[in-house]
């Protein structure tokens, strides 16, 4: 027989609020602009060599393929000229109808006329003091993240511990949250590893790096941060069923929730892995301006959307038991309190995520940035302190130990003194 239904605790809503709000740590957008060149430039490359394979018929010479470092110019008869656009790359070039022109001499092709700097409009650079501001920025913003993930991994490993050892904390409930902290220490575990592999040497170019090593640090993270999302999604999910299912067996749904929370996150990521590997393996995977980043973006998404619907659902269901004339006043004013925690946090629930997937990765770098990492640090200790720390069940516990430490201690002394006495 299950246990009566007990309604949920405001810390709990407001966790599932508070919690669903953090992206992926979005690549720089200086990276994109390199990754976009290095790849336009593999392209034209190839080109290249697959011609340098046809032999040039008598008759027909001319210009070669040739890639200028901005654009691919393709082969040309002598004495013709080709134009090409402007490249459309933000931060790099403003947008222009312009076209450039290059002509096939018998020396070869001509110089770009007129310039790209001229024709495509350069964006204006900062200068170096700018540099430099931004590069205490990152430093500063490294440093905060840095904190926030180390007092985030004290908190929860100290968090699962306290569920781990008293037995009467052993249930469902806590089982989840325990699986919900363990996403955060992958999390935090898989920003220390993927600094460490693209940021550790300040000889190596972490744009341009293309090892198995930084792209394996790269697919960890991406798996630690869908898991962190979907087990999220399962904490929705658990705190829906206690409210709709009130004589259940909540043990049935176990294997359910875990496959969830990792196996969804393991499939995704392996399907993204396999689709990098075979259309867009270039530089280490953390090109968030590939269309393919959707496979992992879009399960985000849903993720989001469906805990928020989960969330309507729960106000809805709570507004109903308000309502309800055989209610009592103490339960309509719990409830109250509930309804009102829950309304107060809609703004948080996931809002900034949504809101920058609509538009370009370039956009708004500072601010998502900022929410994402300095922010999106400190979230594990949050957790750790709701679920765990302030927890009446946890305080009870901990209490009662405490207490019954004391009094074995004092029964020791006395029974220590009572022996000198008696000796």
């Amino acid at each position: 027989m299950g246990r009566p239904w007990q309604p949920p605790r405001p810390r709990s809503l407001l966790l599932l609020l508070l919690l669903s709000t953090l992206q992926v740590q979005g690549t720089h957008p200086d990276c994109s602009v390199i990754l976009h060149f290095q790849k336009r430039e593999a392209e034209c490359l190839e080109r290249i060599r697959s011609e340098s394979q046809t032999p040039a018929l008598p008759g027909q010479e001319g210009c070669p393929t040739e890639w200028d470092g901005v654009s691919c110019w393709p082969a040309l008869p002598l004495g013709q000229s080709r134009a090409v656009a402007c490249p459309d790359i933000p931060n790099v070039f403003k947008k222009s109808k312009g076209l450039i022109q290059r002509n096939c001499t018998e020396w070869g092709w001509s110089l770009p006329s007129p310039p790209y700097h001229s024709t495509c409009q350069l964006e204006t650079l900062g200068s170096n003091n700018d540099t430099e501001a931004k590069a205490h920025h990152f430093v500063t913003m490294k440093v905060l993240y840095t904190c926030g993930y180390s007092m985030s991994l004290a908190a929860l490993l100290l968090a699962i511990g306290i569920f781990s050892c008293f037995r009467k904390l052993h249930c469902t409930r806590n089982s989840i949250h325990i699986h919900f902290f363990t996403s955060f220490i992958l999390r935090a575990t898989a920003v220390f590893i993927k600094d460490s592999v693209l940021f550790s040497d300040e000889s190596i170019n972490h744009c341009t790096m293309s090892t198995v090593t930084c792209k394996a640090a790269i697919a960890f993270f991406q798996y630690s941060v869908l898991a962190n999302f979907y087990w999220l999604l399962v904490e929705g999910l658990y705190l829906q069923t206690l409210l709709l299912l009130t004589f259940t067996c909540d043990r049935s749904y176990t294997w359910g929730y875990i496959f969830i929370g990792w196996g969804v996150p393991m499939v995704t990521v392996g399907v993204w892995v396999l689709t990098r590997l075979q259309y867009d393996d270039y530089g280490c995977w953390d090109d968030y301006s590939s269309l393919y980043w959707w496979v992992i973006k879009a399960p985000i998404l849903l993720a989001i959307f469906v805990n928020f619907l989960i969330f309507l659902n729960v106000t809805r269901m709570l507004a109903q038991k308000i309502r309800c004339p055989d209610l009592s006043k103490t339960h309509k004013q719990q409830y109250m309190r509930l309804t009102k925690s829950t309304l107060f946090l809609i703004p948080l629930f996931g809002v900034h995520y949504v809101v920058f997937a609509l538009f370009p990765e370039h956009v708004g770098v500072d601010a998502r940035l900022y929410f994402e990492l300095v922010l999106g640090s400190y979230q594990g200790f949050l957790v750790a302190l709701l679920y765990c720390f302030l927890n009446g069940e946890v305080q009870v516990e901990i209490r009662r130990s405490w207490g019954k430490w004391q009094r074995s201690m004092e029964s020791n002394v006395f029974n220590l003194a009572t022996q000198d006495f008696t000796a």
